[in-house]
């Protein structure tokens, strides 16, 4: 994988993580779910992949952790956004938006210019 892949890629699952968070706070299963739910199979996150993740958005203070109860009321990390996390969620999807309809335009202009 190239450099601008992985870098591409891990700004694709930080944006997905604090969209997760946007609603309300979730545990990293519940995470997880949510971005399946939003681009399987477009983009199959684990659980390996996840957490170091998190940690960094939690170290870059995007999001806060906190202990609590999960729905069968095992003890369980919620994620939270931070206020700096909230504005970095809508920049972040303002830019891939942007980002996502050049692209798009491109790909039609690459397809307009072969036929």
């Amino acid at each position: 994988m190239t450099r601008l892949n992985s870098n591409l890629l891990r700004g694709t699952l930080d944006l997905l993580v604090l969209r997760a968070l946007v609603a309300a706070p979730r545990h990293g299963y519940g995470i997880l779910e949510w971005i399946e739910r939003a681009v399987a199979p477009a983009l199959l996150v684990e659980e390996g992949t996840l957490y170091p993740a998190l940690h960094r958005l939690e170290d870059e203070g995007l999001i806060r952790a906190s202990w609590g109860a999960s729905e069968n009321n095992r003890k369980a990390k919620f994620y939270s956004l931070t206020r700096r996390g909230e504005k970095r969620a809508q920049a972040d999807a303002s830019a891939w938006r942007a980002y996502a309809d050049k692209v798009l335009r491109a790909l039609e202009d690459d397809a307009e210019a072969t036929a």
